[in-house]
């Protein structure tokens, strides 16, 4: 019986410091970053990557002074063909979402994994900036010479 009574207890005290760290937590900052990048063969034979980056602010509070960094992309293996590799906003609302936009078009055959995008923000009343990762994209076959089937071809 004073097992159960000592588990009892040990439940309520955590359940009370889980419940107070959300309380602590209520006003805060929470960033979510998706990249995704789209592969497409041009008639011509040239390939064109079309890159995105959505960013979230999931928290309740305004970020400020936003950045965005995908220096991802070598190069000497792409050329921008529009866009550019950093962006910033002035402040990010609870609640609001900001995209960025890039082109590529690769310069050399084979397989590339790109790694997330960094973010940095400034949370009020925090000195330190605060850094974010968005998601990583999948690999690509750049320049590869067979053709990529359309996956709704497949099912009819």
């Amino acid at each position: 019986m004073a097992i159960s009574i000592n588990k009892l207890g040990f439940t309520i005290v955590a359940l009370m410091l889980t419940i107070g760290a959300a309380m602590a937590d209520s006003e805060s900052a929470f960033i979510v970053a998706h990249k995704k990048a789209t592969l497409t063969k041009l008639k011509n034979g040239v390939e064109r990557i079309s890159v995105s980056i959505d960013i979230y602010n999931r928290g309740s509070l305004t970020v400020y002074d936003v950045s965005l960094v995908d220096k991802n992309w070598p190069t000497d293996s792409f050329d921008v063909v529009s866009g550019n590799f950093s962006r910033s906003w002035d402040s990010l609302d609870a609640g609001a979402i900001v995209s960025h936009a890039i082109e590529l078009e690769p310069k050399v055959k084979g397989l590339f994994q790109g790694s997330p995008a960094v973010i940095t923000f400034r949370i009020p009343n925090k000195a330190a900036p605060v850094v974010a990762y968005s998601t990583p994209i999948s690999p690509m076959n750049m320049l590869a010479d067979t053709t990529p089937q359309n996956k709704l071809d497949l099912v009819i």
